[in-house]
Formats: C-alpha cells, sequence, structure tokens
C-alpha cells in the first residue's frame, strides 16, 4: 500500500500559464500541504517562451500562494515525482478531448511507477475552454486576453509577439 502524500506535483508546459492553471494550482494547494508546480525543460511541443519565462511567469501568477512552489524538471514526470518524495501527480481535465490523452498517459505513468496515483481535477467552468495554444493565437491576432491569463503574462505575450514581430522582419 503506497504511503499518503503530502505533496502533488503538477507538471506541464505552461507555455503560458493561463488562469485555468493558477485555479487548478490554487485549489490542489488546499487540498495538499505542499504543491510543486513542475515546469518540463525540455517540452515534447515548440514554445513560444523559454524555460526562466514559463518558470517566472507561473512564479508571479502564484505569488502568495504559500504552500506552492515552482521547479524546472526534465526526463519522465514519474522520475521527478519520486525524486521530490512525492506520489501524487495533479492533471487538468477541460472538456473531453483532454480525457483520452490525459487517461493514455495516466495509464502509461502507473505501468512505470505503479505507487504513483494520478488526480484529475476540473477548472471553473469559465475557464473549461482556455489552452496555451489558443492563447497564443489569440494574441498574435491582437485579442484582448484579460479573462484569459494573469496580468503578467498578458504583458509578457506583448512583449514577445512585438519581439517576434521586430526579428521576422
Amino acid at each position: 500500500m503506497p504511503k499518503k502524500t503530502k505533496i502533488a506535483i503538477y507538471p506541464g508546459t505552461f507555455d503560458p500559464v493561463t488562469n485555468g492553471h493558477v485555479d487548478l494550482i490554487k485549489r490542489a494547494a488546499r487540498i495538499f500541504e505542499k504543491v510543486i508546480v513542475a515546469v518540463a525543460s525540455e517540452p515534447s511541443k515548440p514554445v513560444l517562451f523559454s524555460l526562466e519565462e514559463r518558470v517566472g511567469m507561473v512564479r508571479e501568477a502564484i505569488r502568495g500562494v504559500h504552500n506552492v512552489r515552482v521547479e524546472k524538471f526534465n526526463g519522465l514526470v514519474v522520475d521527478y515525482v519520486r525524486k521530490v518524495g512525492a506520489n501524487v501527480v495533479v492533471r487538468g481535465l477541460r472538456m473531453l478531448s483532454d480525457f483520452e490523452y490525459e487517461f493514455q498517459m495516466a495509464l502509461t505513468n502507473r505501468k512505470l511507477a505503479g505507487e504513483i496515483e494520478t488526480i484529475f481535477m476540473m477548472p471553473h467552468e469559465s475557464y473549461s475552454y482556455i489552452s496555451s495554444k489558443l492563447i497564443k493565437e489569440a494574441a498574435a491576432l491582437g485579442a484582448n486576453l484579460k479573462d484569459f491569463v494573469p496580468h503578467n503574462v498578458r504583458m509578457k505575450l506583448k512583449e514577445k509577439l512585438i519581439e517576434n514581430r521586430d526579428t521576422s522582419q
């Protein structure tokens, strides 16, 4: 029987962190004594922001949530979970479309590390349709992102898009 945990890991790319991510982090922080937001240093998808930028944006977005820390990690999530002494992975499910991928990932992790549990959490319904990919696309088209991402992320998106526009000309 696995030991009870007081530490949960919330892994992801966070490119960029959204209000949906922040909602899940704060809610997980009410359930667990400590939550570690683990930012992937080697994401499987292309990213707009560097690892340091992504870590910084998450740290700023959750400032004031005292039992949460943000770290970078590489490699398998289950190896990182073991390394920090946790045995719970928190994952967000926005819509049914997330379920298949997340279910496959959870079952693979269970096969690799049976002592690690995956807990699925649903974000508040007002964030259930938000994705980092959608945010980046909307930002590139000039959308007002006030309801989708924290203030610091809006500023970094504007800065990054201007920077990218200048380098592509």
